[in-house]
């Protein structure tokens, strides 16, 4: 694949923040998130909006960061070391959201700032445990997806964001469609969780035209952070100026890689792998 660019040593690299929640596990989540964003060659600076308690079985528990605490993180972090490209993952709540949203529009993230901002609208976990109080899907819908530069909801996502039921290839283009109202840049729709099918295509929209991205669907159980990869690996890309079609296409590329080099990791579902970037052959 072609590699995102990789800054001299001792030279500042690009720099791209994911505003987020973490990970005990270390398999989804900012951990997801940063191991992504070092591989690319980027350096990830982090706000922590919750923090999580899981492990490859499911999550048993969340604490929710102040609100003000989560934007006091954006707010120095851009004004003392800058970003070029940002992210958000678990914001747990409609005060995290609207803080959010409040700060990014403030220091210029999102669809109408110099920054681009790709949303990864987290409601629930792959085991379906809650990651967003159920209150906090109007925030969702009308405050975060607004300021989104991309909206990547996975299938389950679409469907409590948008009432739509995903599948195949019309209902898709519906649910862009649908995400895109809603104020998005652009929606991408996502195909990894149609497991009839024998490919996974993700769907980009923005407003105009679709943009289909495809790749053959790896037999695996182990994609426990899969979307926050795919979502990390397309901010890596905004932040080195690719364009938003471009991004994707790195991001799917970059997330099946990952896929193929997963691996076990406790009792249930292990991780997608960017280490495969360090396997000599492909340098």
């Amino acid at each position: 694949m072609n590699y995102l660019p990789l800054t001299p040593t001792g030279q500042t690299p690009i720099r791209a923040l994911t505003i987020a929640g973490t990970d005990s596990g270390g398999g989804a989540g900012i951990q997801a998130d940063s191991r992504t964003m070092a591989m690319c060659g980027v350096h990830a600076c982090v706000a922590v909006a919750a923090v999580t308690v899981q492990n490859s079985v499911g999550v048993s528990g969340f604490h929710e960061i102040p609100p003000e605490t989560v934007a006091a993180q954006v707010r120095c972090v851009v004004e003392d070391i800058g970003v070029s490209a940002a992210k958000t993952g678990m914001l747990a709540s409609t005060a995290i959201i609207e803080a959010v949203a409040q700060v990014c529009t403030e220091v210029g993230i999102g669809r109408d700032g110099s920054i681009p901002l790709v949303v990864d609208p987290v409601c629930a976990s792959m085991h379906g445990d809650p990651l967003l109080h159920a209150e906090a899907l109007d925030a969702v819908r009308n405050t975060l997806i607004p300021i989104a530069s991309l909206v990547t909801p996975n299938l389950d996502e679409v469907r409590l964001i948008t009432g739509i039921e995903v599948v195949d290839d019309a209902t898709a283009r519906r649910a862009a469609e649908a995400l895109h109202a809603l104020g998005a840049q652009w929606s991408m729709v996502k195909g990894g969780h149609l497991r009839s099918s024998t490919s996974s295509t993700d769907l980009l929209f923005d407003g105009d035209a679709f943009h289909e991205f495809t790749s053959p669907r790896i037999d695996t159980g182990n994609d426990h952070g899969g979307g926050d990869t795919l979502a990390a690996a397309v901010t890596c890309a905004l932040a080195n100026g690719y364009a938003m079609p471009d991004a994707v296409a790195f991001g799917k590329e970059w997330v099946t890689k990952c896929l193929e080099a997963s691996y076990d990791l406790g009792a249930g579902h292990g991780p997608v792998s960017p280490l495969w970037r360090l396997d000599p052959k492909n340098a």
